[in-house]
């Protein structure tokens, strides 16, 4: 256990479980590898399986919404149970389940195969929803943010060893990176059945589980009622639109504009994973001091959309230098815009609920990531290839406008409020 100092300098005395702590961090960095590491070879693992080149794009694309499907569905749930019966036993067995469809992806054979391995990886990669109430159970509620920051650069380690050793690992096979990917899952899994502290104490667990929770369409509409909550939410959905149709189809895209191969796919992967480790460790805490959660989740956005305007310049003149300056400034802005966001979130309910506002909140997340991928690959095939990144920068912009206008009202609502009050 641990004492920390708040931001304006008074020791408080919560503490945090380091060992609880540490194995949060382990199993975001681990599976920062394990899911990244697929990334720059997915379009070659495709490939043997297509008979008409101009589908690829579009199949990778679908591998990408049939996991989005999947979380969409088991996020809330899984939320939802380990708010019940606790964080642990959630997780572990969400591990060792990512490890099964790691290792069928890599054994392939049949494009159906490959779908079945998504699947299974997507039902347990809903997990993540189980892994931010971890983190909110053990983090103070005024320093969560900061923790958050934290929990991104760490993920970003993880995402910027993964695509080069991905791309590394692919030399001697396509499917080597995702037996590697299974072979870490497993280990984490093993770590945290001998060190995993449960985080959620009996007595803030839900009494009983009612069949709405399940639901995660019935999540959606319930954590969309929550009035400071809505606005935040609709604008990160109009950002994760395009932000999932870029993960989506930006090895394809370079393949096609550029003609880079897996290891080159997997080093600009892991310069954004290393520079997501930089701003959280350097710029992440002057803008807390400077900025609110608000302020930094808008300037954020902004920043991504100077990303994607520089990505659909690059693909306009084939000139790949404008592509990685775009990548570094739109990586910045998600780099910024996750800790901000997640922080936002976990204020605005108690621990009991952590993992219910969570669950809907991956739910929304997983619904944008399976629009964003198809949308982004009919585009991608339909109207060119700077059409995905052309479609963020309008989607982003709208955003900022929802997010600017609802904290306006509620500003203006606010200060009604206290006027009749007085």
């Amino acid at each position: 256990m641990s004492k920390f100092r708040s931001h304006n300098g008074q020791n408080t005395e919560q503490t945090i479980d380091r060992k609880a702590f540490l194995f949060g961090l382990m199993s975001v960095f681990l599976c920062g590898i394990g899911f990244s590491i697929i990334t720059p070879v997915v379009p070659f693992l495709v490939q043997p399986y297509i008979s008409n080149p101009g589908d690829q794009a579009i199949v990778v694309t679908l591998l990408t919404s049939v996991y989005a499907v999947c979380v969409l569905f088991a996020a809330p749930g899984l939320g939802a149970l380990s708010d019940r019966y606790g964080r642990r036993p959630l997780l572990l067995v969400c591990l060792l389940g990512s490890a099964i469809g790691y290792f069928i992806f890599g054994i392939g054979g049949a494009l159906w195969i490959l779908f079945v391995g998504r699947i299974i990886e997507g039902i347990t990669g809903g997990s993540i929803s189980t892994i931010f109430a971890y983190f909110a159970d053990i983090t103070p509620r005024e320093e969560r943010t900061q923790y958050f920051g934290w929990v991104s650069a760490v993920a970003g380690a993880g995402a910027a060893i993964g695509p080069t050793l991905g791309g590394l690992l692919a030399k001697f096979g396509y499917s080597v990176p995702m037996y590697f990917g299974a072979t870490i899952t497993l280990i984490n899994f093993v770590y945290g059945m001998l060190y995993m502290p449960e985080s959620l104490k009996r007595n803030h667990r839900l009494n009983k589980i009612t069949l709405g929770r399940l639901n995660p369409f019935t999540q959606l509409v319930n954590v969309l009622s929550i009035k400071n909550l809505k606005r935040l939410l609709v604008s990160a959905f109009l950002l994760w639109v395009p932000n999932g149709s870029l993960q989506a189809v930006f090895s394809q895209f370079t393949i096609d504009t550029f003609n880079w191969k897996p290891a080159l796919i997997g080093l600009m992967f892991s310069i954004m994973g290393i520079q997501d480790i930089l701003s959280q460790a350097f710029i992440m805490p002057k803008l807390l001091r400077k900025l609110s959660d608000e302020q930094i989740t808008i300037l954020g956005m902004v920043s991504e959309i100077i990303g994607y305007s520089l990505i659909a310049a690059s693909a306009l003149f084939s000139f790949y230098p404008l592509l990685i300056v775009g990548m570094f400034i739109f990586g910045f802005g998600d780099s910024i815009f996750g800790p901000s966001f997640n922080g936002m979130v976990s204020k605005s309910v108690d621990s009991s609920e952590q993992g219910r506002i969570q669950g809907g909140s991956q739910s929304i997340q997983s619904l944008a990531r399976i629009i964003g991928p198809i949308l982004g690959g009919q585009v991608y095939v339909s109207l060119g290839h700077a059409a995905p990144a052309i479609m963020g920068m309008i989607l982003i912009a709208a955003a900022i406008l929802v997010l600017y206008k609802g904290s306006r009202f509620a500003s203006q609502a606010l200060k009604t409020k206290n006027q009749s009050n007085s």
